[in-house]
């Protein structure tokens, strides 16, 4: 999507991914999956549902499982896993490096700051305020904002209606290729970070690629999010 020669608005807003995004929160959710489900007799590896996390439990259930999210067991099992997230994983989660400082200069940008997650609000604002964000974001969507959870776009959507932003005059920053695929679905450019897991031909259609959000901090003034940024002539172009 960088490539196709489109003109950009002034850049406006960034939406944010948060899970391995601004909190290394991704193994911690595949381990609390693979906890719930043993609980119920199924034995899933968390090496099994890593590759999945970033997608909603709308998705997940039923891509490992076969398991409709809305059944009577999908509630289940979501349920406990939520439980097992919040009381055994959520106490010792930690913000990606650079978070923080990354929030703070785009907040010195004057940019718009929106959160766009496929988890639970509940589960958002606890996440948020263990790590000391929940006062740097305000504005906030997640799963009760949209009727599918990435890759489809729904979310991406909903975050910019909230923010008033148009699809051109914004940047979606997350970790997963459910992130990159939500964000063009939604006609947004999309930065990759690598510190969620996945590899950088994973994240090809990002239209720039980073290591964590320090690593974007530091080159910021050449980065996506610098007002004298211009698109590659081809996504996926690692800094």
């Amino acid at each position: 999507m960088s490539g196709d020669g489109q003109h950009r608005e002034r850049l406006r807003g960034v939406l944010l991914d948060v899970d391995g995004t601004l909190i290394d929160s991704n193994d911690a959710h595949a381990r609390s999956w693979s906890d719930a489900l043993r609980e119920f007799g199924r034995a899933v590896s968390p090496d099994d549902v890593r590759p999945l996390i970033g997608m909603g439990g709308d998705k997940l259930l039923p891509r490992l499982l076969g398991v409709d999210a809305e059944s009577d067991v999908g509630r289940r099992f979501a349920k406990r896993r939520a439980q097992i997230f919040r009381d055994a994983y959520v106490p010792h989660l930690r913000l990606t490096s650079g978070a923080r400082d990354l929030v703070k200069r785009l907040r010195a940008e004057e940019l718009k700051l929106i959160i766009a997650t496929s988890a639970a609000e509940s589960e958002l604002n606890v996440m948020l305020e263990q790590v000391g964000l929940d006062e740097l974001i305000e504005k906030k969507t997640s799963s009760a904002d949209a009727d599918r959870s990435k890759p489809d776009p729904d979310i991406v959507q909903a975050a910019l209606a909230k923010a008033g932003l148009s699809p051109a005059a914004a940047i979606m920053l997350g970790d997963t290729p459910y992130d990159i695929e939500a964000a063009d679905r939604a006609c947004v450019p999309a930065v990759g970070l690598l510190c969620g897991g996945w590899t950088a031909d994973a994240l090809s259609g990002a239209v720039a690629i980073y290591e964590d959000p320090a690593d974007v901090v530091q080159h910021f003034t050449s980065s996506p999010f610098s007002r004298a940024w211009s698109s590659p002539d081809r996504s996926g172009t690692t800094r």
